[in-house]
């Protein structure tokens, strides 16, 4: 069952997402924080993310 926490850092709510016994922390909150959606929709665009995110899945 996924468990969803939220944490207080720096005044920036981020979320953390328990699943079974792992934990994983909301990389888009903590983007959006520093530099707001645009910063994720450029990392998006980039060539290297797109290749990144492909072998990841793959693996």
């Amino acid at each position: 069952m996924t468990k969803n926490k939220k944490i207080l850092v720096k005044g920036v709510e981020i979320t953390i997402i328990k699943e079974a016994d792992s934990d994983y922390i909301s990389l888009t909150d903590m983007l959006k924080a520093k530099d707001g959606d645009f910063f994720i929709a450029d990392w998006l665009r980039n060539l290297n993310t797109v290749e990144f995110l492909g072998i990841w899945e793959t693996m």
